[in-house]
């Protein structure tokens, strides 16, 4: 997630959008379902607001995403307390 954390708000937002398209035409894996949930995780703490496809907690387990999800959280405030 850091990675995503260092993105300009522009370029999550492209990111998102281009991650959709290529799930929409069957481009990408399920399992970018979880990196799209790290995008809205990261783009919802900064205020923007991304839709889930419809589809979504079908295809990811939620229980799994929250653990990493809250994993990196972690990870980010333990290197801000180190900076």
């Amino acid at each position: 997630m850091n990675f995503y954390e260092k993105l300009p708000v522009e370029f999550l937002i492209r990111f998102y959008n281009e991650i959709i398209k290529n799930m929409e035409k069957g481009i990408l894996t399920k399992n970018m379902y979880y990196e799209l949930g790290i995008i809205i995780s990261v783009a919802n703490r900064r205020g923007i607001s991304l839709d889930q496809p419809s589809d979504f907690n079908e295809v990811i387990n939620q229980h799994a995403l929250n653990d990493l999800l809250q994993s990196e959280q972690v990870g980010i405030e333990c290197s801000c307390h180190i900076a």
